[in-house]
Order: structure tokens, then sequence, then C-alpha cells
């Protein structure tokens, strides 16, 4: 993999007091991870059919809180040839209870990137907290009218009628995401560019749908002179690397969502590609190695 190189934003004003953006380079693909933010998600959801005392043995492990933590939220802006790709789209602002995530809009200004210059966006999966950014007018209205949004045509199709019945989400939270999804579906629609597998965005960018996690649920492959990256979306969280048979409590196909998690982990130990991921800690870039009957998370060296 390229080296990696902090970030160092020239738009004046705009920056704030912690990190907040990481740009890499796969090949000629520039990328820039950005954090929306973090979320409090009760620990029981990381680990749903895990045994009491493993999942406190485990958070312990960590140094994580027993009853609540933060979860990252990470997107990421991608360049290769003419196109710029917005991949996944944070929280939004419109969720009081969560004040510390949806700051997409603002980091972007940070990083000097206009929401202008955004050609496409590319989205994993229609969950509120990949697609709320999009629906804000800090970001909607900025935002050129012939951007193309990407979904697997499977996630599309499941919102309009989504099943809940494998979930593990506290009680308010299935028709949050319901009521946003179809809101993000009801503006975007003709902007919409579903794919049925696999899907090339741009030169070395391609969309793969893996399901699991939801239906339609894709990862984004990059590929360039001899560097791969994998932005995983919602296939790996934190416990994945330890416990990659833990479901998650938003996984809608828990079983699925272990296979693809399992079978991504693995690919990447033997193919040595960098891996991204919405919730794993910012800025998320890491090698994966195999330890045992798991896996490793290895996290890049800042550059500052």
């Amino acid at each position: 993999m390229s080296q990696v190189h902090l970030a160092h934003s020239h738009a004046p004003g705009h920056d704030d007091l912690v990190p907040s953006r990481y740009p890499l380079k796969v090949g000629d693909i520039d990328v820039t991870v950005i954090s929306d933010g973090v979320l409090p998600i009760t620990t029981t959801t990381l680990a749903t059919n895990a045994a009491e005392e493993e999942l406190a043995a485990w958070l312990g492990d960590m140094f994580l809180p027993p009853e609540v933590c933060n979860w990252p939220l990470n997107v990421a802006v991608v360049r290769s040839g003419d196109r710029t790709i917005l991949v996944d789209a944070g929280l939004g602002t419109e969720f009081p209870g969560f004040p510390r995530a949806g700051q997409l809009a603002m980091r972007l200004d940070a990083a000097g990137i206009d929401p202008a210059s955004v050609t496409d966006v590319v989205l994993t999966h229609l969950h509120m907290d990949h697609i709320g950014g999009l629906l804000v007018e800090g970001l909607r209205g900025r935002l050129r009218r012939d951007l193309h949004v990407h979904l697997a045509a499977a996630e599309a199709e499941f919102w309009d009628a989504p099943d809940f019945s494998h979930t593990v989400m506290p009680t308010p939270v299935p028709g949050v995401l319901r009521k946003t999804a179809a809101q993000f579906l009801d503006v975007y629609r003709s902007q919409l560019r579903p794919f049925e597998t696999e899907y090339e965005v741009a030169p070395g960018v391609v969309m793969q749908r893996t399901g699991g996690h939801t239906p339609g649920h894709s990862i984004i492959r990059l590929e360039s002179g001899g560097d791969r990256l994998t932005f995983a979306g919602d296939a790996v969280f934190q416990t994945g690397f330890d416990k990659p048979d833990w479901h998650n409590g938003f996984d809608h196909d828990p079983e699925k969502a272990a296979r693809v998690r399992f079978g991504l982990l693995t690919e990447l130990a033997a193919n040595g590609g960098q891996l991204l991921a919405a919730h794993l800690p910012f800025p998320s870039a890491c090698h994966v190695a195999i330890a045992g009957n798991a896996f490793r998370f290895v996290p890049a060296v800042w550059d500052f």
C-alpha cells in the first residue's frame, strides 16, 4: 500500500480541534476518510449471540465501558479519473439523540472538499447513519443536480417493505430506519443508479453486493498500481476481528453477515489489502492478520 499521509487542510475558518480527516493513496486513486462523529450504542447490540460474561470480558479487554460505548462513524471521498465519489453520507442532523454525529458537511468544508464537486455517491446500504447526511440542507442543497447515487437494486427493493424479524435493535430504531429510508428513496429516486451484483463506478472503483447486514449491503473495492483497499461498510465491526462469529443487532441476516465478514477478513489477510469500515475507530485504515482461529486489527501508522 502506498504511504499514508495526514491531511493538511487549507480551508480557512472551518477546521476543528481534533483530526477528522485522513488522506491516503491507492495507486493513482486519492482517498480521504472523514469522521462523521460518534454514536452511542448499547454494548449488547455488538454481540447479540454472545454469552453475557463473554461480551463483558471482551469489553474489559478492549477498555470499553460495559453498557454504552461510542461507535465511530466514518465516510470516505474517493477521486479516480474525472470522478469524485462520496462513499456513504453519515447520519445528518435530524436525530437529537445523537448530538455528536452528523458532522459531514462541516468536515467536508474543513477538508477543502466542495460538495458541488461530488459527481457520484455510493451507498453501502440504507441505514440512517449512512444516508442521513444527504437529507439535510447543509449538504443536500449544495450537491449537483446531475449527481448519480449508486446502490444495489436489492437494497432499494428491501426498503419498500423491510423485514426486521432477525434484528435485535432498541425499540424505536426500526421505525426510524424505515422512515429515513423511505424519505431518502422519495427524494433521490430519479438519481438512483441501481446495480445487481457488481458495478465499476470509476476506474479502479468497484461496488460489490455482499448482502448479510442488509439484503443489498455492498462493499467498495479500490485497486490501482498494485495497491488494494476495501471500504467494508458494516460488514466488519470492531468485534469482528476477535469474534467474527458474533452477530450485530443491526444485521438483517446474522448468519450470512458472519459468513461475509469471515470471508472478507480471510481474503484481506491473504492479499495484504487495506481495510476501511464505517464503524472501526477513526480513521479505520488498517491491515488484517490471522490470529489463530480469528483475526488481528493492524492499524495504519499516522504520518504527521
